[in-house]
């Protein structure tokens, strides 16, 4: 069955795929931007990749991604884009020194060819500079290997003239950016470690907000000297980007910095990856806020999403099929489409005209010899393309401009039965039902739906067993029905995987700033959210809850945990159990989505039925790590 799906599926030539379902967006502005970043195409193109629209014809990729409504394009910039090195990954050499990086190898040269098939197209460009001889992001930010022994002012010069002097090459090729990307996804900072605002090692010497704000004055300022239509409606326009486009607390973090700081900049720029970055609804509210909070327009600058699970090239793709379960959109060509006229969506309804657009990351990497990651690696990107294996065009391309049209009563999706709905409630509690559920949708999206339920008969509740409880979908022609299954309570954690957004029945002790319900399925080991710790300085807490009226006996406690590292202590823990001794049990993280459980046994709880569980962390500054799916269980089942 695997290979009839990958030989009639995305990578088969021939007959176009069938068009997808777009609701269009409301009130887009004529010059809302529609933008693709298409730094890999002049490295796909000496591969010899070829591409076609729709219908099959052959055609140039820029103008292909034009008629499906895209009317920007964002390139990368990489100072020098050659290994300093010898490449070795699981032992063996895969570059060689001096030979260039791959990933687009986006050196000036290169990002002016492309920024001039643009303009040829009738495309403005979005420069992004990284400041670095590869990819940085907010794991890393490594300086060019020509900067490397600058410090101080001697680097902030080197950032001014390096980013006048690509200015003026741009001028001179007449192929002068509309807006400048000053910095990529700034998290932690910029040219670590002189601009790096939190600690990674524990001897690390940083330079902290103060060097970080300096290097970006000076980025900046050279754009700004170079701009020909400074202090004109017409000016370029600096953007600051982070990834993390859920993430309130970041983007306050980092912005209330730069407005203490009177840095000058235009627009703020985020990454969302719905299955890294969390629903859409909170990238909605992270952008109404930011945009108010600081009197800026906001554009997400990078997104994409899979059409797919296959893969083509052998090389594990970024996205997998376990993604789709968090996420909520199906990895189909669809389920594409929806997620990303969603994004629009959001960003179209920034308050007062603040959300100024949507840049899809990377729709032409399709699946060629030598153009992965780097030189020497495959493509983990191919199943997040917008080009199907073969180069073809898929209909999900055409949501950039399918969202502009007035649409039919046929592009509204529609609520698919959800069969069934499954619901479960403790015997002997008082139980409600959720008043919203998230249900499929014919767009291939889960979205949430409102529902009257019936009312609950507490008889149903007093011994386990199943019931079947009817509801009303609120504004929608929908009836629902869902299968309660009433069960003992085994596991005493009411929310075991922090989903519902807080630390309520949790009480934190020593350094509290440290710990946090995060919100992003990319660091949860189920669901949406976990807990998560991490601070600048080193710290020591403890999380925990004290039970009482437990039945005497036998308990144990579980928990999972992933992270990068480093702690002095991660331990589970159980106390305060009458007269016995503390029982504990290590955590040992070892990377990230290095998922591994810890698990105290034997717990004996007394006649007095109390006992304290918890998680206590002590760590260096810069420790990062998440714990999940906390259990708490009587060994003999019994609740």
């Amino acid at each position: 069955m695997l290979c009839m799906a990958f030989l009639l599926g995305p990578a088969a030539a021939g007959a176009p795929a069938k068009p997808v379902t777009v609701q269009p967006v409301a009130d887009l502005a004529p010059d809302f931007i529609m933008g693709a970043d298409m730094s890999m195409l002049d490295q796909l193109e000496r591969q010899n990749a070829k591409f076609q629209d729709a219908s099959g014809a052959r055609g140039d990729a820029i103008a292909i991604v034009r008629d499906n409504g895209i009317n920007w394009i964002r390139l990368r910039l990489w100072h020098t884009p050659v290994n300093d090195s010898d490449v070795i990954e699981g032992g063996r050499i895969i570059s060689r020194r001096g030979e260039p990086v791959g990933g687009g190898n986006n050196d000036l040269a290169t990002t002016i060819r492309l920024a001039k098939r643009a303009k040829a197209a009738g495309l403005k460009v979005l420069l992004d500079f990284h400041y670095s001889d590869f990819w940085v992001d907010p794991g890393k930010q490594p300086k060019p290997a020509a900067w490397r022994d600058l410090h101080g002012e001697a680097l902030e010069q080197a950032v001014y003239t390096y980013t006048l002097q690509v200015m003026n090459a741009m001028k001179k090729a007449d192929v002068m950016p509309a807006m400048v990307q000053v910095g990529n996804e700034l998290n932690g900072g910029m040219l670590w470690p002189d601009g790096q605002t939190w600690v990674d090692k524990p001897d690390a010497k940083i330079g902290g907000d103060a060097g970080f704000v300096a290097l970006m004055k000076q980025g900046i300022r050279a754009v700004r000297d170079a701009d020909p239509q400074r202090g004109t409606p017409q000016a370029l326009k600096v953007v600051v980007h982070l990834a993390d486009g859920g993430n309130n607390e970041l983007y306050r973090r980092v912005f209330d910095l730069f407005q203490k700081n009177e840095v000058d900049y235009d627009v703020i720029g985020l990454s969302y990856y719905a299955y890294y970055h969390g629903p859409v609804e909170d990238l909605q509210a992270n952008m109404d806020d930011i945009a108010f909070r600081y009197g800026k327009d906001v554009a997400v600058v990078e997104t994409a999403y899979a059409y797919t699970t296959l893969d083509n090239d052998g090389w594990p793709n970024l996205f997998n099929t376990d993604m789709q379960k968090s996420v909520g959109y199906k990895a189909t060509v669809q389920g594409q489409a929806s997620m990303t006229r969603d994004v629009i969506d959001a960003v179209a309804k920034v308050p007062g005209g603040r959300g100024i657009g949507v840049f899809y990351w990377e729709p032409d990497w399709v699946p060629m010899p030598r153009t992965g990651w780097r030189t020497g690696e495959g493509n983990g990107w191919e199943n997040q393309a917008m080009f199907d294996f073969d180069g073809r065009a898929l209909p999900s391309l055409a949501v950039f401009k399918r969202v502009r049209e007035a649409g039919t009563p046929a592009d509204v999706p529609q609520v698919l039965q959800a069969d069934p709905i499954r619901l479960t409630a403790f015997a002997g509690q008082s139980w409600t039902p959720p008043e919203s559920l998230r249900l499929p949708f014919s767009d291939d999206a889960m979205r949430t739906v409102y529902v009257q339920w019936d009312d609950v008969d507490p008889a149903n509740l007093r011994q386990p067993g199943r019931f079947q409880l009817k509801g009303e979908a609120m504004g929608r022609p929908l009836q629902l029905v869902a299968d309660v299954h009433v069960v003992p309570r085994r596991n005493l954690i009411d929310d075991p995987g922090f989903e519902q957004g807080g630390l309520k029945e949790w009480t934190i002790t020593g350094d509290s700033a440290a710990a946090s319900n995060e919100r992003n399925p990319g660091n949860a080991h189920s669901g949406l959210q976990s807990l998560h710790y991490w601070l600048g300085s080193a710290f020591r807490f403890e999380v925990k809850r004290t039970f009482s009226g437990l039945k005497e006996g036998q308990y144990t406690l579980k928990a999972w945990s992933s992270g990068g590292g480093g702690e002095k202590s991660t331990m589970l823990f159980a106390r305060e159990c009458g007269n016995a001794a503390e029982k504990t049990a290590p955590m040992v993280n070892t990377g990230w989505q290095k998922w591994k459980q810890a698990t105290v046994r034997g717990i004996q709880v007394p006649a007095s039925g109390q006992c304290t569980v918890g998680v206590l962390v002590d760590a260096p500054a810069g420790t990062w790590g998440n714990v999940d799916d906390i259990e708490f269980l009587r060994e003999d089942g019994t609740p």
